[in-house]
């Protein structure tokens, strides 16, 4: 009988962290402390400039391929959706093959097919490599937050998860603003080629800083239904739930914003071209500051406090895109970056501190809820523009946002344990 109890103790242990081992922490100011920073940085950039880098071209697109708005929208749909499900897949595998050789493959084949998107004919094949690419892309941020969550000590995660959210302001910046002057300066097609091979070559300077996991533990006979136990505990927990839900909604405010800004700036009366409207995206630079400050701040305010902050900001910014003048627009729009920065950032370091155990399977299903916003709400967002215009689009977003403000205001009401409070 005892060792029938002490079998199916271990088989647990197998499924989550242990806590009679003691974690090999790396320390913030730690050269290896450095080296994740910079490593998930980058994973961050070619995370978000391979997943956006069509958000600039939907115009394009809808032009040369005669479909409407919410039809060209389907280029970053698909691939944030592919993504979503990659993600659940992903975890799977990443507890057997690791989390630095997935991470690694995940960003080099997603960029070849960003590749093969600059040179394969007609729009419906142009889809099927985009959702090619975000199924593959889905091993990055399955990984990216567990890996984090296992090396980093918990009085520096605050910050490296910031750095890493950072990175994807980053690359979602660098993706958007170089495709509209790529674009206008050669065709879209030559843009998709040129980030591809960006991000290629990032993924190979990723592989080599990044230094190999001390803490986690390959696991191998996992089986399905193990999975969907941890999955289910997570659905079960009282507060995480909630978290996932923010960072789904937040999502696809963000990406509604984006997709059809530039519908808006491109036509009467702003009639700007690809390029200028390109430069609106230089907003991301505020997300880059916002989501590191963020972390930062969580880590001594607390994430409840902060979070609500973000999705205050990300209301007024709203707010400001319903006036008629371009600076109002435009400082609406990075009102709008800083507000969704610092909510996400708060938001997916929550997820490390208050899952007890398993926290790739956690980690999961905040992405997985994540991405489904941006997938399903921002093709959604594009109905009401074709039928309200700015101001229907406007009344979607401060919906979505109302619901955040719902879900971060119980948050920082629960009572948290004290680790997750402080980290």
């Amino acid at each position: 009988m005892k060792t029938a109890v002490s079998s199916d103790k271990a088989s647990k242990r197998a499924l989550v962290d242990d806590p009679a081992t003691t974690p090999q922490w790396v320390t913030r100011g730690s050269p290896a402390y450095l080296r994740i920073s910079l490593a998930l940085f980058l994973a961050g950039f070619a995370t978000f400039s391979l997943l956006y880098c069509v958000q600039p071209l939907l115009p394009a697109f809808a032009n040369e391929f005669g479909i409407g708005a919410a039809q060209s929208s389907l280029a970053l749909s698909v691939t944030t959706g592919a993504l979503a499900f990659a993600i659940i897949c992903a975890v799977g595998v990443s507890e057997r093959a690791g989390r630095k050789s997935l991470m690694f493959a995940s960003m080099a084949v997603a960029a070849v097919f960003n590749v093969l998107v600059a040179v394969v004919p007609g729009w419906h094949t142009i889809l099927l490599m985009r959702c090619l690419e975000g199924f593959t892309l889905g091993g990055v941020p399955a990984v990216a937050m567990a890996y984090l969550a296992e090396e980093i000590h918990p009085k520096g995660l605050g910050l490296s998860m910031g750095l890493y959210v950072g990175g994807t302001a980053f690359g979602g910046m660098i993706g958007r603003v170089g495709m509209s002057f790529l674009c206008d300066a050669f065709s879209w097609r030559t843009a998709m080629m040129t980030i591809g091979v960006i991000d290629l070559c990032v993924a190979i300077a990723f592989v080599w800083l990044l230094p190999a996991s001390r803490n986690f533990v390959p696991r191998t006979g996992v089986s399905v239904a193990q999975h969907l136990k941890l999955w289910t505990g997570h659905l079960t927990h009282g507060r995480l739930p909630a978290v996932f839900a923010v960072g789904g909604l937040v999502m696809g405010v963000f990406v509604t914003i984006y997709n059809y800004a530039g519908f808006r700036l491109m036509a009467p009366p702003f009639s700007l071209n690809a390029s200028q409207t390109g430069l609106i995206f230089s907003a991301y630079i505020f997300g880059i500051i916002a989501s590191s400050s963020a972390g930062a701040l969580a880590d001594r305010l607390g994430r409840g406090p902060v979070m609500i902050g973000g999705i205050v900001i990300a209301a007024l910014g709203v707010a400001l895109t319903m006036e008629h003048g371009l600076r109002a627009v435009v400082a609406g729009i990075s009102v709008i970056t800083i507000g969704f920065f610092v909510t996400h950032s708060v938001a997916s370091g929550w997820i490390g501190q208050m899952a007890s155990g398993a926290k790739g399977h956690a980690s999961s299903l905040y992405l997985l809820s994540y991405y489904l916003g941006s997938s399903v709400l921002g093709s959604l967002g594009g109905a009401f523009w074709q039928t309200g215009g700015w101001t229907a689009v406007a009344g979607f977003a401060f919906v979505l946002l109302a619901l955040c403000l719902v879900l971060g205001i119980y948050l920082a009401r629960s009572r948290m344990p004290a680790a997750a409070q402080a980290t």
